[in-house]
């Protein structure tokens, strides 16, 4: 497809993360942008401010006047999460527009580019983030389509200078979070890719995990001839990548991979640790995002780096200034009496990863978590993992499984994972009352972890934390 002759280009579920940061990308090239989504949230906000036009309602109607009266010179962008009877998909079909999925675009847009693309159950967000902070601190010109809002940046969009000049005689550099819903990561063809891990996840999508680890072996496949793969150590076994036409180098937090850190250490709310590389060893790292499960992704964005050339003294300063994505251990609250963190985890092991890091911040403090489950055929594949996952909290505290796209499912329900969780302190609590139940409780450590709509509550919590925090 040649977008030169598109003008118009309208989104079905234009709020996801992914879906927004394309439409923010066709409405800087100048196209004319609008689309519908469900529900009004912040990104939709956003989006309205810099001009792009939302509607929540399903109709022909509300369709801008644009796309329905110029089909030749639409593009119509699908998310998989918008349902096959939804009017205005329906009206699309019917009158023939060209249809893309958010991956199929995605994938054209990077035909042409120098594609860095990392994939994985967890991580990806925040270590491709870290890897366009790194290109863009060291005046790598990169445009860069990322999973989360970046703190840098305030933004899940990073746009080139050339491109935003219209100078693209030179072949741009794009960083992608390369999605493995819908299998969406393999319309990438990348340059370099990261695979960060291969856990069990969508399993209503690939149906068991051995045909979600087939994917994950075809996209490491599709790496260009001569390009790089970097894999965590382990998930090489998993997958059993072959080298052909190929590098291929892993990393992990053990010596036994290609890139790994040592001397880990916390000093002040940071990490500071050395990255060895095959080439050197650059020493004194510092990472303001904590977890050493972020130290590792660290060492991914490194690795990925270096074959860019990026100079080690570049790479140290920029990690140094990552302030991390917004819902990945975020900071809401952080005084001595009171810390509170909200975070995104919604598989077993991203919970584990974020409870382990807040116990490791703060090992004297007791921790309630808030976690609001995600889809019911998640919380039914996983239901015994995530309650090891919610053990390693001194107080649980669940709300109701958010559904996304899902149907209720029989017996499947958060009071079936709550009997579940041996913890002795946990409570099953509605959204609607879960700010009293905040309000009557005495806390050291809060976390909010899902998702679904929590987010929505993250404020309000805050609000009646800080009225406490005030009144003391």
């Amino acid at each position: 497809m040649n977008f030169d002759n598109i003008k118009y280009v309208y989104f079905l579920g234009i709020g996801g993360i992914g879906m927004s940061a394309l439409a923010r990308y066709f409405n800087a090239m100048g196209k004319s942008v609008s689309g519908y989504d469900k529900t009004k949230t912040s990104l939709t906000d956003e989006l309205v401010a810099e001009g792009i036009p939302v509607h929540f309602d399903d109709s022909i109607e509300s369709i801008s006047i644009e796309a329905r009266n110029h089909k030749d010179e639409t593009l119509v962008v699908l998310t998989p999460a918008i349902p096959k009877d939804s009017v205005e998909f329906k009206f699309f079909q019917k009158n023939d527009y060209v249809i893309k999925k958010r991956s199929e675009v995605l994938g054209m847009i990077t035909e042409q580019s120098f594609t860095i693309a990392v994939a994985g159950t967890h991580g990806k967000t925040t270590t491709s983030s870290l890897v366009a902070h790194i290109l863009r601190s060291s005046e790598v010109d990169c445009t860069a389509f990322l999973g989360g809002i970046t703190q840098n940046y305030g933004t899940n969009l990073l746009l080139s200078e050339k491109l935003k000049k219209k100078k693209s005689k030179i072949k741009p550099i794009v960083v992608v979070e390369a999605d493995e819903y819908d299998r969406s990561f393999l319309t990438l063809h990348p340059d370099i890719a990261v695979i960060t891990s291969v856990d069990a996840d969508h399993l209503d999508i690939y149906g068991d995990q051995k045909q979600m680890e087939d994917s994950y072996k075809q996209f490491a496949n599709q790496v260009k001839d001569g390009g790089v793969l970097i894999i965590k150590k382990g998930v090489d076994k998993v997958l059993v990548i072959e080298k052909t036409g190929k590098k291929l180098f892993t990393y992990s937090l053990h010596q036994s991979s290609d890139f790994y850190a040592r001397k880990i250490a916390i000093k002040k709310g940071q990490y500071i640790f050395d990255v060895v590389t095959p080439e050197q060893a650059i020493r004194g790292m510092l990472l303001g995002v904590p977890g050493k499960h972020n130290v590792e992704n660290a060492v991914a964005a490194v690795a990925v780096a270096q074959q860019m050339n990026v100079f080690s003294g570049n790479i140290k300063n920029a990690l140094s200034t990552f302030k991390g994505v917004k819902r990945r251990f975020e900071y809401h609250i952080k005084t001595d009496k009171l810390v509170f963190i909200d975070d995104y985890a919604h598989h077993p092991e991203e919970l584990r990863a974020c409870i382990s890091a807040v116990k490791e911040m703060y090992p004297s403090k007791r921790i309630t978590g808030i976690f609001q489950p995600h889809l019911f055929t998640r919380t039914r594949d996983f239901a015994n993992e995530f309650a090891r996952s919610l053990e390693l909290l001194d107080e649980v505290i669940l709300l109701d499984i958010y559904p996304a796209r899902e149907k209720p499912i029989a017996g499947v329900n958060s009071e079936m994972l709550l009997n579940l969780v041996g913890t002795k302190n946990k409570k099953l609590v509605s959204k609607k009352e879960l700010v009293n139940e905040i309000k009557n409780r005495e806390l050291e450590v809060l976390v909010t972890l899902g998702a679904g709509d929590i987010d929505a509550l993250v404020e309000p919590i805050k609000n009646e934390l800080m009225t406490r925090i005030k009144s003391n």
